[in-house]
Parts: structure tokens; sequence; C-alpha cells
């Protein structure tokens, strides 16, 4: 790998550790440059999540007084993105990248949608959580069955991830939405990691070390300054860069596909 190739490579993935604290779908950016570098897309796809797993880590400190108090939500959620990203990442190495591709789009959509809904869900259903112990109880359960949901989507490619963990969440949570993005990072980072030890004990002939450290020197540089920049995003003006940048991603994908 020459010079510059290393180079593009640490901005790609400064560029993903951005766009993935603030929203998601950083995965757009150093997969196709790994592709274009002449990466296998398996390989590829290990290697860059291996090197997007200290950029999010970095999101979720940057994000660290949005999570005061968090403890109890995260301690229904994170089990989620935990068995999921664990099932997404060992589907990636038993099934045809086919399956997915066909319906990754439709998912990201459907996360936007629900970015754009979401408060309109979350009034009409805290009118009904409201002395409802029961309705409060189902929402909790169909949050957790999404995160779970996304988290295999994450384990097994990741792009647009946060989207759908904001739509989900937006839709089903009365927090305020920086907290969430918060809690979306947390989620995202626990995700990655589980498909990160997955790759490591089942796929690690795949993987190409001096790209994953260029990778994680980039996604940590944008890790820091997604924090800092999102964190100052207005709820409105949040909200807007998620579904911006999920249509976005819907396009990309399929001109990948």
């Amino acid at each position: 790998m020459s010079v510059g190739e290393a180079l593009l490579v640490v901005l790609a993935g400064m560029g993903a550790g951005t766009i993935n604290t603030i929203v998601g779908s950083g995965t757009l950016i150093t997969f196709p440059t790994l592709l274009l570098l002449g990466m296998p897309p398996v390989a590829a796809n290990v290697t860059n999540n291996l090197g997007l797993v200290p950029g999010s880590l970095a999101g979720s400190i940057g994000y660290r007084k949005e999570l005061v108090g968090a403890r109890r939500d995260l301690a229904r959620l994170v089990p989620m993105s935990l068995v999921g990203g664990l099932v997404g990442a060992l589907l990636l190495l038993v099934l045809d990248p086919d399956v997915f591709r066909a319906v990754v789009p439709v998912l990201i959509l459907l996360g936007v949608v629900l970015v754009v809904v979401g408060p309109r869900i979350n009034r009409w259903a805290a009118a009904r959580r409201d002395g409802d112990g029961t309705a409060a109880s189902r929402h909790t359960l169909a949050m957790q069955a999404g995160v779970l949901g996304t988290g295999v989507y994450g384990g097994y490619f990741g792009a647009a991830q946060g989207v759908l963990l904001m739509g989900v969440m937006g839709a089903l949570s009365s927090e305020p939405v920086q907290r969430l993005n918060g809690y979306k990072n947390v989620l995202a980072t626990v995700v990655n990691a589980v498909a990160a030890v997955v790759f490591l004990v089942v796929a690690r002939d795949l993987v190409d070390w001096w790209v994953v450290l260029l990778v994680a020197v980039g996604s940590t540089l944008g890790g820091v300054l997604g924090a800092t920049v999102g964190r100052r995003l207005p709820p409105l003006v949040l909200r807007g860069v998620i579904v911006v940048i999920g249509l976005v991603a819907v396009v990309n994908l399929l001109v990948l596909s």
C-alpha cells in the first residue's frame, strides 16, 4: 500500500468515525474505499468493522454527559445489541451477501420514516402510557425487539445502523434526541465490538491488520470530532441530518449493489 493509499484510508476512517457518532452510516465511506483499493468484499467488511470499533468507543465517551442516569435503560438494551451483533456477524460468514442486500435499503428507509414521524408517535405513545403500566411495558419490549433486530443488521453489515437505531428509539422512547444519540453510540459500539470478536475468532485470516490500524486511527479522531459537533446540534437539525444521511445511504447502497 502506498503512502497516498494509506492517507486515503485514514481520511475515510475519520469521515466514517465522525458520521457514525453524529448519525451512523460511516461504513458507506470506508467500505467502498477498501473495495476501491482491491480488497475482497467480505475481507473489506471484516477489516472495516475492526477498524471502526475504536471510533465508536470514542464517540460513546464523547456523549458521556448525555448518558448520566442511563444505566437502567442501557441495562435493558445492551444485551439486545450484544445478541444481535453476535447473530449478525455469524450470518455474514455463512450467508450469501445477496440475502440481505435486497432488504437493506428498505430497512434504512424505514429508519428514516421513523425518525421523521417519531415525535408524533412518541406523543401518542406517551398519552397511552400515562397511567397504563401495560402499555409502557409493551413499548419497552418493542424497543428491545427493535434494538435486537438492528443489532443483527449491524453485525452483518452496519451501514446506517445508527439511522435505524434512532428511528426505533425515537418512536418508542420519550427521552430527548441527544440522549438517544448517546444510547445509539453505546449500542452501536457493543454491536461492532461483538462482531469484531467473532471475526477475530472465526475469520482472522480475512483481516488486514495494517488497514485496521489506519481505519482505527482515522475513526478515533472522527469519533472525537463527531461527538463535539453532534452534541451541539439542535434536536430538529439533528433529525434533519439523520434523514439526509439515511437517504444518501440508500442511494449509495443501491449503487454499490
